[in-house]
């Protein structure tokens, strides 16, 4: 039997690292996490419960209301990954919706709300055999990962994929927002105070600008096999 490792793979919004992580998992049954989707619903619980004033956090509110925000991945029978549910309820659409797109980052830079779900995404992690991508996976989360991936691509590419997206699922905005809102959220990512995003120097860099996402998988592929056989 081959040991199970764990891999984390961090990279910028809509550069393809889910997908990639979900099919890694999917080849190598693992366990697949999406821990951007967690504070993607803490944005939504603070959004359900007027915890923002305008576009900002009303952070000591929010702080005071964390232990009752319930995060939890459960599988469902009718899909290859689990759905995410807060507090008992399946927001695995709201969570995509472009409000709360616009939002994600500034709940993502408050460091208690950070501490909370690092905990949380470390719980899951402690056997192996787990692939979790995000901003901070192979920086604070496991910085100890047998694996790390670190995933880019160009700006327009991936605004164009994840318009695509959006309108697949008949959420109606605009090339031009979703551009100027992922261009927002690297700068907000890349330079927050806390846990920023960061390709950390034992990672390997995939750029899926020109490569399909089979052609991503089998590097991937490769590279675990690599690790394994260490």
């Amino acid at each position: 039997m081959q040991k199970k490792i764990t891999i984390a793979i961090d990279g910028f919004s809509s550069c393809g690292k889910s997908t990639l992580a979900k099919s890694l998992a999917d080849a190598l049954g693992y366990l697949f996490i999406d821990s951007g989707a967690m504070y993607r619903a803490v944005t939504l619980f603070c959004l359900q419960n007027n915890l923002f004033d305008g576009n900002e956090p009303k952070k000591e509110q929010i702080e005071e209301q964390l232990e009752n925000i319930s995060i939890r991945f459960i599988q469902s029978p009718n899909k290859k990954h689990a759905d995410l549910y807060l507090n008992g309820e399946n927001v695995e659409d709201q969570i995509r919706l472009p409000k709360v797109a616009a939002l994600v980052s500034k709940i993502a830079s408050m460091k208690n709300v950070r501490k909370k779900l690092v905990y949380e995404q470390q719980k899951m992690g402690e056997t192996g055999g787990i692939v979790m991508d995000g901003r901070d996976i192979g920086s604070v989360v496991f910085p100890n990962a047998e694996l790390k991936l670190f995933v880019t691509a160009n700006p327009e590419i991936r605004a164009k994929r994840r318009f695509t997206e959006l309108q697949e699922k008949n959420i109606p905005t605009t090339f031009e927002e979703v551009l100027t809102n992922l261009k927002e959220r690297d700068e907000m990512d890349s330079n927050r105070a806390e846990s920023p995003l960061v390709r950390t120097a034992d990672s390997v860099l995939i750029d899926t600008t020109n490569l399909t996402p089979e052609g991503q998988l089998n590097i991937a592929l490769e590279l675990v096999q690599d690790r394994i056989t260490e």
